[in-house]
């Protein structure tokens, strides 16, 4: 029935409304059943407006990302390290897919994006407001064979070529880096990185970068509970961005950069880091392994951990913790 509705809806052109009662008619449903179906229509990206004396219209359509598109912007920005594109419309989770494609032996920069994700993961398993045609919900996969403790310097990379692709595109917007995987503007989310790595004897079989970019995404789109603490770019500048001209700029700088760290290891991209994070000589609240303590990150370590140091002077080296918000 989504179709025809569609079609109905298309058919009137954005200036000019048919009612509730006309649809009802024309696919022999409920106007209840209408309303459910328009919604449905929202979710995936189409905006229309409803008037309880009009009833609806067309206003736009979601953007669809393609691949032609997608190569096109790739190759004008030099990038040569994506091994093959994979669009979706809409898929449980990015990651899942990336994951199953390198077990089946998908080479080095396969992409991975889907327009919509119904169960997008972050890390500790939260759940990524992935609606569709409005965000960049997208994996890839890396081959570095290198060992597995080299894996959080990896995330740290791709925090840096992410935040340098997303400044340059939002310009003027002050974009920065919350250790260890978050992209933040004003204190608010706009973009998260989930790293899965599958090891054998110590070394990595794999990588899954997965990110999610808060792009076009409206007030609407988030559930109220998270306006306080997420944001998109649009909302930010007012303005929708062009969402193919930031997957090539990402990954003109993770080629780039990579190309650092595989031939002179991760001190320039500490350097990076350290610069663009918007966490560091601040104190605050970190959870480490269930429990609360106090502390302010100087720095990171030649490995890639966050260096704390602590209320008693101690500088304590910290892989896995979670920032939080000061209490009060």
């Amino acid at each position: 029935m989504n179709n025809r509705l569609l079609e109905l809806l298309e058919q009137q052109g954005s200036e000019h409304y048919i009612s509730g009662e006309q649809l009802s008619q024309a696919l022999q449903v409920s106007r209840t059943a209408i309303w459910k179906q328009i919604k449905k229509l929202e979710a995936a990206g189409y905006r229309i407006e409803a008037s309880r004396r009009l009833g609806y219209r067309l206003i736009d359509r979601p953007s669809k990302l393609t691949a032609l598109e997608l190569g096109a912007k790739l190759g004008e920005k030099g990038v040569a390290m994506i091994g093959g594109i994979r669009l979706f419309d809409e898929v449980d989770s990015t990651q899942n897919i990336a994951q199953r494609l390198a077990e089946e032996g998908a080479p080095e920069g396969t992409l991975v994006i889907a327009e919509q994700q119904t169960n997008g993961r972050g890390r500790m398993g939260r759940k990524w407001v992935s609606p569709s045609g409005k965000g960049i919900w997208m994996s890839f996969i890396l081959r570095p064979g290198m060992p597995i403790h080299f894996a959080p310097q990896l995330t740290l990379l791709t925090a840096v070529a992410l935040c340098r692709a997303l400044r340059a595109a939002a310009a003027p917007l002050d974009i920065g880096i919350k250790w260890p995987n978050d992209l933040l503007v004003g204190g608010r989310k706009i973009s998260g990185i989930l790293l899965e790595t599958t090891a054998e004897e110590e070394r990595l079989r794999y990588v899954i970068a997965g990110i999610g970019i808060s792009v076009n995404l409206t007030e609407d789109d988030y559930p109220p509970e998270l306006l306080d603490i997420a944001t998109s770019l649009r909302i930010q500048l007012g303005r929708e961005l062009d969402r193919a001209e930031i997957v090539a700029s990402f990954f003109a700088q993770f080629q780039q950069l990579y190309a650092v760290y595989q031939r002179e290891g991760f001190a320039p991209i500490q350097t990076i880091w350290e610069a663009l994070s918007v966490t560091l000589h601040k104190p605050t609240r970190l959870i480490v392994g269930g429990k609360a303590t106090t502390g302010t990150p100087i720095g990171l370590n030649d490995q890639g951990a966050l260096l704390v140091r602590m209320d008693d002077g101690a500088v304590v080296p910290l892989f896995s913790a979670e920032q939080v918000p000061p209490q009060g």
